[in-house]
C-alpha cells in the first residue's frame, strides 16, 4: 500500500506528455522564434525603397542609434521587462548563457533597427526627433518605472516618431518623379519644404514595411519574459 501511494507521487511529480509538450513549445518560441523574430527587425529596419526607381536601399545606422538603443536596454534592465539574472547567471550551464546572450544580443540589435527606421535620415528634422528620443530616454532613466509605464512610453514615443517620419515629413516633401520648375509652379510651398527639410525621397512601400517592422518589434517584446526561469 505504502509503495503505491510513493508510485502515485511519483506520477503526480513527474511531467506528464501534455506538459511536456507545453514546455517544448515554450523552449521553441523563446530559444528559436523570438530570436528570430528580433533578427527579423534588425534586418529590414534599415531598408529603404528608392521613389524613383523602387530600388533596395539599406541604411546603416548612425552611431546615436546605438547610444539609444544601449539606453533602452538599461530601461528594460530598470523596469523588470528584462532581468539580467533572469538571463544570464552561473546557476545556467555555458550553452545556456550563450545562448540567452545571443537573444539578449538580437534585442539590442533589433532596437538600434527600431531607432534607424523611426529617425529621418539627415537634415533638422533628424536633430530634432533625435533630441526627442534623448529627452524622452533620459528622463525615463530617471523615473519611478515599472513595465507598464516603460511600455506606455515607449509606445507613444514610437508611435509619434512613425507619424512624424512617415505621414508629415513624407507628405511635406515633393514626389521624386516631379521636376523642381513643375514643381514650383504646381506647389511652391511643398518645393521649399523639401529645399529646407533636405530629405531623401522613398517611396510609399517604405513606410508601410516599416510599419510592419514596428509591429514586429512589438510582438517580441511582449513574448519577452523577465527570466528564462519563469
Amino acid at each position: 500500500m505504502e509503495r503505491l501511494i510513493e508510485n502515485k507521487k511519483l506520477v503526480a511529480i513527474s511531467p506528464t506528455g501534455p506538459q511536456k509538450a507545453i514546455e517544448n513549445r515554450r523552449a521553441a518560441l523563446l530559444h528559436i522564434v523570438l530570436p528570430l523574430l528580433l533578427l527579423f527587425v534588425a534586418v529590414i529596419g534599415g531598408l529603404r525603397f528608392n521613389a524613383v526607381d523602387g530600388s533596395v536601399i539599406f541604411l546603416a545606422p548612425p552611431l546615436i542609434c546605438l547610444v539609444f538603443a544601449a539606453a533602452l536596454m538599461v530601461l528594460f534592465f530598470r523596469s523588470g521587462l528584462v532581468r539580467l539574472n533572469g538571463w544570464i547567471s552561473e546557476r545556467f550551464s555555458l550553452t545556456q548563457n550563450i545562448i540567452d546572450g545571443i537573444t539578449l544580443a538580437s534585442l539590442f540589435s533589433a532596437s538600434v533597427q527600431v531607432f534607424n527606421s523611426l529617425l529621418p535620415e539627415q537634415g533638422l528634422p533628424f536633430w530634432v526627433v533625435s533630441f526627442c528620443f534623448f529627452w524622452t530616454l533620459w528622463t525615463n532613466l530617471f523615473a519611478d518605472l515599472d513595465t507598464k509605464k516603460l511600455l506606455r512610453s515607449l509606445a507613444a514615443m514610437f508611435c509619434l516618431a512613425f507619424v512624424v517620419k512617415y505621414l508629415l515629413l513624407a507628405n511635406l516633401t515633393k514626389p521624386a518623379n516631379e521636376n523642381w520648375i513643375s514643381s514650383i509652379i504646381n506647389n511652391p510651398g511643398q518645393t521649399a519644404f523639401t529645399w529646407l527639410l533636405d530629405l531623401p525621397q522613398f517611396s510609399a512601400g517604405t513606410g508601410y514595411l516599416q510599419f510592419f517592422t514596428l509591429t514586429v518589434f512589438v510582438i517580441a517584446l511582449y513574448f519577452l519574459p523577465p527570466s528564462i526561469e519563469e
